[in-house]
Protein backbone atom coordinates (compact mmCIF):
# COMPACT_ATOMS: atom_id res chain seq x y z
CA UNK A 1 0.00 0.00 0.00
CA UNK A 2 1.63 3.12 -1.13
CA UNK A 3 0.52 6.54 0.76
CA UNK A 4 -1.12 9.65 -0.52
CA UNK A 5 -0.95 11.49 2.90
CA UNK A 6 -3.10 14.90 2.35
CA UNK A 7 -4.64 15.41 5.94
CA UNK A 8 -3.56 14.79 9.07
CA UNK A 9 -5.99 15.05 11.89
CA UNK A 10 -5.43 15.22 15.56
CA UNK A 11 -8.15 14.26 17.81
CA UNK A 12 -8.57 15.74 21.26
CA UNK A 13 -11.14 18.29 23.63
CA UNK A 14 -10.78 21.97 22.76
CA UNK A 15 -10.33 24.59 25.85
CA UNK A 16 -7.57 24.89 28.23
CA UNK A 17 -9.27 22.45 30.65
CA UNK A 18 -8.30 19.39 28.34
CA UNK A 19 -5.11 21.17 27.47
CA UNK A 20 -1.88 18.33 27.96
CA UNK A 21 -4.13 15.79 29.20
CA UNK A 22 -3.82 12.15 28.02
CA UNK A 23 -6.66 12.28 25.85
CA UNK A 24 -5.53 15.47 23.54
CA UNK A 25 -1.98 13.59 22.79
CA UNK A 26 -3.30 14.09 19.15
CA UNK A 27 -3.63 17.98 19.62
CA UNK A 28 -0.70 17.98 21.44
CA UNK A 29 1.26 16.28 18.19
CA UNK A 30 -0.06 19.38 16.05
CA UNK A 31 1.26 21.94 18.11
CA UNK A 32 4.18 20.84 18.42
CA UNK A 33 4.39 20.89 14.22
CA UNK A 34 3.33 24.32 14.35
CA UNK A 35 5.72 25.69 16.92
CA UNK A 36 8.85 23.57 14.96
CA UNK A 37 7.85 23.97 11.70
CA UNK A 38 6.50 27.67 12.61
CA UNK A 39 2.93 28.22 11.22
CA UNK A 40 -0.46 28.97 13.13
CA UNK A 41 -3.75 27.44 13.56
CA UNK A 42 -6.67 29.26 12.25
CA UNK A 43 -10.35 28.72 13.35
CA UNK A 44 -12.06 27.42 10.59
CA UNK A 45 -15.75 27.45 10.91
CA UNK A 46 -16.71 25.19 8.06
CA UNK A 47 -14.10 22.80 8.97
CA UNK A 48 -15.50 22.83 13.08
CA UNK A 49 -11.89 22.98 14.13
CA UNK A 50 -8.43 25.02 13.91
CA UNK A 51 -6.88 24.47 10.48
CA UNK A 52 -3.59 24.66 8.75
CA UNK A 53 -1.26 23.42 6.44
CA UNK A 54 2.30 22.93 5.91
CA UNK A 55 4.81 22.04 3.37
CA UNK A 56 4.36 22.26 -0.60
CA UNK A 57 3.54 20.63 -3.30
CA UNK A 58 3.36 17.03 -3.01
CA UNK A 59 4.64 17.17 0.37
CA UNK A 60 1.92 19.60 1.30
CA UNK A 61 -0.25 18.49 4.18
CA UNK A 62 -3.23 19.62 5.67
CA UNK A 63 -3.75 19.99 9.69
CA UNK A 64 -6.66 20.07 11.69
CA UNK A 65 -7.48 19.57 15.26
CA UNK A 66 -11.73 19.38 15.43
CA UNK A 67 -13.17 21.68 18.07
CA UNK A 68 -16.50 19.23 18.35
CA UNK A 69 -15.10 17.79 21.64
CA UNK A 70 -13.54 14.12 20.65
CA UNK A 71 -17.43 11.48 20.92
CA UNK A 72 -18.31 14.45 17.29
CA UNK A 73 -14.94 14.59 16.10
CA UNK A 74 -15.98 12.64 12.67
CA UNK A 75 -18.43 15.92 11.78
CA UNK A 76 -14.86 17.98 11.44
CA UNK A 77 -13.60 15.02 9.34
CA UNK A 78 -16.49 14.55 7.56
CA UNK A 79 -16.46 18.14 6.69
CA UNK A 80 -12.42 18.48 5.82
CA UNK A 81 -12.68 15.46 3.74
CA UNK A 82 -15.38 16.76 1.71
CA UNK A 83 -13.88 20.31 1.67
CA UNK A 84 -10.51 19.39 0.48
CA UNK A 85 -12.03 16.58 -1.79
CA UNK A 86 -10.29 13.84 -0.48
CA UNK A 87 -10.56 10.05 0.49
CA UNK A 88 -10.71 8.21 3.49
CA UNK A 89 -7.17 6.45 2.73
CA UNK A 90 -5.64 10.26 2.24
CA UNK A 91 -6.48 10.54 6.05
CA UNK A 92 -4.46 10.21 9.12
CA UNK A 93 -5.54 10.17 12.56
CA UNK A 94 -4.01 10.93 15.62
CA UNK A 95 -5.81 9.17 18.52
CA UNK A 96 -4.99 8.36 22.60
CA UNK A 97 -4.98 4.60 23.15
CA UNK A 98 -5.54 3.41 26.33
CA UNK A 99 -4.29 0.08 25.10
CA UNK A 100 -0.92 0.88 24.48
CA UNK A 101 1.47 1.61 26.84
CA UNK A 102 2.97 5.03 27.09
CA UNK A 103 6.14 4.55 25.21
CA UNK A 104 4.78 2.66 22.33
CA UNK A 105 2.74 3.49 18.83
CA UNK A 106 0.73 1.86 16.36
CA UNK A 107 -0.10 2.41 12.67
CA UNK A 108 -3.16 0.62 11.49
CA UNK A 109 -4.76 1.25 7.46
CA UNK A 110 -7.89 0.06 9.23
CA UNK A 111 -9.88 -1.05 12.31
CA UNK A 112 -13.15 -0.78 14.39
CA UNK A 113 -12.88 2.05 16.96
CA UNK A 114 -11.76 -0.47 19.44
CA UNK A 115 -13.80 1.88 22.70
CA UNK A 116 -12.81 5.02 21.50
CA UNK A 117 -15.46 7.23 20.99
CA UNK A 118 -13.50 10.03 18.41
CA UNK A 119 -13.08 6.86 16.21
CA UNK A 120 -16.25 5.62 16.51
CA UNK A 121 -17.54 8.83 15.71
CA UNK A 122 -14.99 9.33 12.83
CA UNK A 123 -16.34 5.79 11.29
CA UNK A 124 -19.95 7.00 11.55
CA UNK A 125 -19.38 9.85 9.50
CA UNK A 126 -17.23 8.16 6.94
CA UNK A 127 -19.65 5.07 6.84
CA UNK A 128 -16.05 3.12 6.31
CA UNK A 129 -13.67 1.62 9.13
CA UNK A 130 -10.83 1.83 5.89
CA UNK A 131 -9.07 5.33 6.85
CA UNK A 132 -5.46 5.37 8.62
CA UNK A 133 -4.90 5.69 12.44
CA UNK A 134 -1.89 6.09 14.88
CA UNK A 135 -2.80 4.85 17.97
CA UNK A 136 -0.67 6.68 20.72
CA UNK A 137 -0.31 4.64 23.78
CA UNK A 138 -1.23 6.54 26.85
CA UNK A 139 -1.83 3.81 29.36
CA UNK A 140 -3.96 2.48 31.20
CA UNK A 141 -4.99 3.40 35.11
CA UNK A 142 -5.12 -0.05 36.16
CA UNK A 143 -4.77 -3.70 35.17
CA UNK A 144 -7.52 -4.97 36.67
CA UNK A 145 -11.17 -4.52 34.59
CA UNK A 146 -13.43 -3.34 37.57
CA UNK A 147 -10.55 -0.85 38.69
CA UNK A 148 -9.38 0.32 34.81
CA UNK A 149 -13.75 0.92 34.15
CA UNK A 150 -13.63 3.03 37.70
CA UNK A 151 -10.43 4.94 36.82
CA UNK A 152 -11.13 5.41 32.65
CA UNK A 153 -12.62 9.04 32.83
CA UNK A 154 -10.16 10.71 35.67
CA UNK A 155 -7.04 8.86 33.59
CA UNK A 156 -7.39 9.87 30.20
CA UNK A 157 -8.65 13.36 30.98
CA UNK A 158 -6.06 13.97 33.08
CA UNK A 159 -2.29 15.17 32.61
CA UNK A 160 0.48 13.41 32.33
CA UNK A 161 2.61 12.94 35.32
CA UNK A 162 6.67 14.79 35.85
CA UNK A 163 8.10 11.25 35.50
CA UNK A 164 6.05 10.52 32.20
CA UNK A 165 7.26 14.15 30.72
CA UNK A 166 10.52 12.99 28.87
CA UNK A 167 8.35 9.76 27.17
CA UNK A 168 6.16 12.02 26.34
CA UNK A 169 8.36 14.36 24.73
CA UNK A 170 9.75 11.09 22.79
CA UNK A 171 6.56 9.93 21.67
CA UNK A 172 5.55 13.04 20.17
CA UNK A 173 8.69 13.19 17.94
CA UNK A 174 8.62 9.57 16.74
CA UNK A 175 5.23 11.07 15.63
CA UNK A 176 5.91 13.41 13.81
CA UNK A 177 9.40 11.35 12.57
CA UNK A 178 6.12 9.06 11.69
CA UNK A 179 4.14 11.24 9.62
CA UNK A 180 7.45 12.37 7.75
CA UNK A 181 7.86 8.84 6.70
CA UNK A 182 4.19 8.54 5.59
CA UNK A 183 5.03 11.45 2.86
CA UNK A 184 8.05 9.58 1.80
CA UNK A 185 8.03 5.87 1.78
CA UNK A 186 5.04 3.34 1.13
CA UNK A 187 2.74 2.64 4.32
CA UNK A 188 4.25 -0.59 5.15
CA UNK A 189 7.61 0.73 5.49
CA UNK A 190 6.79 3.73 7.65
CA UNK A 191 4.32 1.21 9.43
CA UNK A 192 7.63 -0.75 10.45
CA UNK A 193 9.33 2.17 11.86
CA UNK A 194 6.29 3.32 13.71
CA UNK A 195 5.07 0.02 15.50
CA UNK A 196 8.64 -0.67 16.31
CA UNK A 197 9.01 2.56 18.14
CA UNK A 198 9.79 2.17 21.79
CA UNK A 199 10.57 3.88 24.78
CA UNK A 200 10.93 2.33 28.33
CA UNK A 201 9.75 5.10 30.46
CA UNK A 202 11.75 3.16 33.53
CA UNK A 203 15.16 2.83 31.87
CA UNK A 204 14.51 6.17 30.12
CA UNK A 205 15.00 5.10 26.17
Amino acid sequence: MTTDLKLVVGLGNPGTKYAGTRHNIGFMALELLSERSGFSFRQQAKLHGFAADTGCGDQRLRLLMPQTYMNDSGRAIRAALDWFDLEPHQLLVLVDDMDLPLGRLRLRAQGSAGGHNGLRSTIQHLGTQVFPRLRIGIGAPADNPAERRARTVSHVLGPFSKLEQPCVVAVLDAVLEGIERLQRQNFERAGTWINGFRYDLEAGD
